[in-house]
């Protein structure tokens, strides 16, 4: 069986497995989209002390800059269930990535591979008239797609349309999404939107104390300026013109809040229409829900 804990940015997923994970011996597998990149630690809150402690996967795979897609993820997140299980381990999933957990639970066939022009061009279009007009491209194209995504999540949009374009294939026609692969338990952690903003707030704050600004200073003389200012290295880009002194750091700071908040929203958006248990943060607190959570594998386990 697969145990899988989701949430949005912010809600405390880290926590929560790395607890569960010294509670019922599991090996975590990391289902974030940034974390897959060496070098980027501060700003994609790696569970750094954890992963010193419980053994993870699927972070610090690529450097920055290099094509890590969904269909990456999954071939590489079954090869870690598969390398879990011969331990006779539980494998635990761990993110936030929607795509990416419906990449792995639900399979997604070969996409045709990334067009880097074709991709800038759409870009620009987004600049120009807005991801919205887009959006509405791909409604026309692939209204399932169009459906599953926010009209202001560019990335998304401009890959289900580069898709469409190279392959005449609406984007939705690789994904399968209904019939899992494999069993699993899904947990979603759960909060009002008043206190994840409030933690959005204050893990933004965190990370500058503890050295973002510097972080992207080295990443830059790294050589990957290019790749900090893509729309997925959320509070790396906003970041950006503070260190080259073009902005000053709080107007950088609340971009940062402000689209990490945007994108908490469609996190939540898609999480609330899995059926999923739902885990109350507020009232649970950690250990609370690692005892819940702890509960439920259990009632699993004795069923079977």
């Amino acid at each position: 069986m697969l145990v899988v804990i989701g949430g949005p940015t912010g809600s405390g997923k880290s926590e929560v497995c790395c607890a569960l994970a010294k509670k019922i011996g599991v090996e975590i597998i990391s289902a974030d989209s940034m974390c897959v990149y060496r070098h980027m630690d501060i700003g994609t809150a790696k569970p750094l002390q954890c992963m010193k402690e419980v053994k993870h996967h699927l972070i610090d795979m690529v450097d920055a800059g290099e094509l890590f897609d969904a269909k990456m993820f999954e071939e590489s997140a079954l090869r870690a269930i598969e390398e879990i299980k011969k331990k006779g381990k539980t494998p635990l999933v761990c993110g936030g990535t929607y795509l990416y957990l419906q990449a792995l639970l639900y399979g997604i066939e070969e996409t045709p591979p990334p067009d880097w022009e074709l991709r800038k061009r759409l870009y620009q279009v987004a600049r120009k008239k807005g991801s919205e007009y887009l959006h509405q491209k791909l409604k026309a194209i692939d209204p399932l797609y169009a459906s599953k995504i926010s009209p202001k999540d560019t990335r998304r949009v401009v890959r289900a349309l580069e898709v469409f374009i190279n392959s005449f294939k609406p984007f939705s026609s690789f994904h399968n999404w209904n019939r899992p692969r494999f069993e699993f338990l899904a947990f979603y952690l759960s909060w009002s939107w008043e206190s994840l903003s409030k933690r959005i707030e204050a893990r933004v704050k965190s990370m500058v104390e503890l050295g973002l600004v510097e972080e992207i200073k080295r990443l830059i003389g790294m050589g990957f300026e290019n790749f900090l200012t893509s729309p997925q290295a959320i509070g790396y880009k906003e970041l950006l013109p503070c260190v080259k002194g073009e902005k000053q750091v709080q107007e950088c700071l609340s971009q940062v809040v402000k689209n990490t908040k945007e994108y908490a929203k469609r996190q939540i958006r898609w999480f609330r229409k899995q059926n999923w248990v739902k885990i109350d943060m507020e009232s649970l607190g950690v250990e609370g829900a690692v005892n819940l959570i702890s509960d439920h594998i259990q009632t699993h386990a004795r069923r079977k």
